[in-house]
């Protein structure tokens, strides 16, 4: 016996005349827990006994009678029984079935994350004793790890209703809110308030902590992770633990919604769905088995060195010599009681040999051991499927179906999956892939482009990148053109006026950009900005011409594009920009005749201006003698030469 455990004063005490302390197993911020024996029912029991510096607090006192009150409401496997409750002089008591084993969080410590089956087995527990509190209107408040306990013989309850509350009482304000941290529901951080949908958050972050082996929140203070609560969302516990099912990621999720009234609405609700995830997932709760120790926790997991709470030997669990209530009428009793114990012990033992033979004799022959298990199938023709399944004295029915992974005439899956069981000679569907499903596109051409996109990602088609291209008939993120490419190779489909394609095939849709900017009448430095700013290049050798009608310097508009078709941006035109008129030579008539000057300017092009007065006059009397412009001079087609003209007589 420890020092502590000798200097306890409790040790060997008998309580309210009835409770004989035999050794100390937890001590907690609140009360401290010790084994001892009933003498009136010779049993072992767990007393809670609150600490003495308390006694006089009724506030203290109160919590502590509520405690058992609430436990001892609750008639339900999965909750810690509360036998009585008393007072022993200033010494108040409670007394509890004493459960060797050890609790969740010394579980969850050894291996850090659960296996499913093992997760599944203990939510169910912890479940189904919630929902016996709030069918009760008693709302537990501080679940945890370090409140659910796991017995040696495979029990799972949930204990520790010291903070527990009817559902009508349900605000918690300054010192009152006790609840670890950890586990604090948003609404208990932002309102202080409570009720069964704040269990169920607890549940939830508990939850997640089985799955993954760590929390969700961390943060050096406390007031840093209780600012998470009431303002992150928790993960999903398969980004953590790849090996997690979605639907208990699902179930997480639901279970720590910010909004109480987006959660379960108590442990019923959220058991009736966990048995319906326990289906899906072929995965029935298992007995959990634990270590061989024995320990009863306390408020705050601890023992009385603030270690871990380590179970004491037996030897100290039971009589020592400091403390020996057995009698001769006790020791007589114990004799009779073995010899009996050892006649039962035979009958018991032909009882259960017989037993077993009937059962096993049944197993084989008309329960679970006389069926079959469904092999792994997928991945093999449907002949190879019905040859296996036909070992086994089983059935294969064809299911054709569609499937974008699985190739055509390859097995996708079965119903029942593998490691089912079926009865010889029953059916077993097995889905044969069809290759991908046929999918009918209607027409896209004009549509808008986020339209187009919707109706092919709804048929399951892959949608490429958009190839945006200039239009001046179809309005900007209208779709001009679609095509498709099929998945499997070969020619791409017209999809513009709707199309037969299959499901996995990649459709690209040609999308306009709105018209190519309008340059003509620009400076060529106008007119590239103008281009630059719709994603068009310009090549700087521009393309001259003579213009008539457009000024020298100004652009006519932009060349055809190499190899035709619309426009897209990226590409790079060319200008083509105005030199003016064309300009041709003066011819050189002076010293002819009016009438030849006339026709010699008038076949280049120009035309003739003079005095009228010469037309009367003999022609072969007239000299030109100069023109304007000179000749040689540079002067457009159709551009008028002022004659001068003198007399030879």
């Amino acid at each position: 016996m420890s020092t502590s455990q000798q200097a306890d004063p409790l040790i060997g005490r008998l309580v309210d005349g009835r409770y004989r302390v035999r050794a100390r197993i937890a001590r907690g911020g609140m009360a401290t827990v010790y084994v001892a024996t009933d003498l009136r029912l010779e049993r072992r029991i767990a007393l809670k006994v609150m600490h003495g510096h308390l006694s006089d607090d009724t506030v203290f006192q109160s919590r502590f009678i509520q405690e058992a009150r609430a436990a001892a409401r609750l008639a339900d496997p999965h909750v810690v029984n509360v036998f009585d409750q008393g007072q022993d002089g200033d010494m108040a008591y409670m007394v509890m079935e004493y459960l060797p084993g050890i609790t969740l969080r010394e579980l969850m410590r050894e291996q850090r994350r659960l296996t499913i089956p093992q997760t599944i087995t203990i939510m169910d527990a912890i479940l189904s004793g919630l929902a016996a509190a709030h069918r009760a209107g008693i709302v537990h408040r501080d679940v945890k790890p370090e409140n659910v306990l796991l017995a040696e013989d495979g029990r799972i309850k949930i204990g520790d209703f010291g903070l527990a509350r009817a559902t009508t009482a349900n605000t918690a304000t300054g010192a009152q809110l006790l609840g670890t941290i950890a586990y604090l529901a948003p609404e208990l951080v932002t309102r202080g308030t409570a009720d069964a949908r704040s269990d169920i958050y607890a549940l939830g972050i508990m939850l997640y902590e089985m799955l993954t082996g760590e929390q969700p929140y961390k943060g050096e203070q406390p007031m840093q992770i209780a600012f998470q609560h009431a303002t992150d969302s928790v993960p999903r516990p398969s980004v953590k633990n790849p090996g997690v099912p979605e639907p208990l990621d699902e179930l997480v999720l639901w279970a720590t919604e910010k909004n109480p009234d987006d959660r379960p609405l108590d442990a019923r609700q959220m058991l009736d769905r966990l048995r319906e995830i326990e289906h899906e997932l072929g995965i029935a709760p298992q007995v959990a088995r634990t270590v061989s120790t024995s320990i009863i926790r306390d408020e705050q997991g601890k023992g009385a060195s603030g270690d871990l709470t380590q179970v004491l030997p037996a030897a100290l669990t039971g009589p020592t010599a400091a403390v020996d209530d057995t009698d001769n009428a006790t020791r007589l009793r114990a004799v009779t009681k073995k010899r009996t114990a050892r006649g039962a012990w035979l009958v018991g033992l032909v009882l259960l040999l017989t037993a077993l033979a009937g059962g096993a004799g049944w197993w084989f022959g008309s329960g679970p051991g006389s069926q079959v298990a469904v092999p792994e199938l997928a991945g093999r023709t449907f002949a190879e499927a019905q040859q296996l399944l036909a070992e086994r004295s089983l059935l294969a029915e064809e299911v054709p179906t569609y499937s974008l992974d699985v190739q055509p005439g390859l097995v996708v899956e079965t119903d029942p999956g593998p490691g089912g069981r079926l009865d010889k000679d029953a059916a077993v569907r097995v889905m044969v892939s069809q290759g991908p499903q046929p999918v009918q596109l209607e027409s896209l051409a004009g549509r808008g482009a986020a339209d187009a996109r919707g109706i092919a990602e709804a048929s399951q088609i892959t949608v490429a990148e958009d190839v945006p291209e200039f239009s001046d008939e179809v309005s900007a993120d209208t779709v001009i053109a679609a095509t498709a490419a099929p998945r499997a190779g070969g020619d791409a489909v017209d999809c513009s006026a709707g199309c037969s394609i299959l499901q996995g095939d990649t459709l690209t849709l040609v999308v306009s950009v709105g018209s190519v900017p309008d340059v003509a009448g620009l400076s060529e430095s106008d007119a590239t900005g103008a281009l630059n700013d719709r994603d068009l290049s310009v090549n700087p050798d521009s393309n001259f011409v003579f213009d008539d009608d457009v000024p020298e310097g100004r652009v006519l508009g932009i060349a055809e594009r190499d190899g035709g078709g619309a426009w897209r941006p990226g590409d790079t035109v060319q200008l083509i920009v105005s030199q003016g008129p064309e300009l041709f030579e003066v011819p050189d008539v002076v010293g002819g005749t009016l009438a030849e000057a006339r026709q010699t300017l008038e076949a280049a092009g120009f035309t003739i201006s003079y005095s009228p007065f010469w037309n009367a006059i003999v022609d072969a009397l007239t000299r030109v003698t100069d023109t304007s412009p000179k000749p040689g001079d540079m002067a457009p087609a159709g551009a008028t030469i002022a004659l001068t003209i003198t007399s030879t007589f």
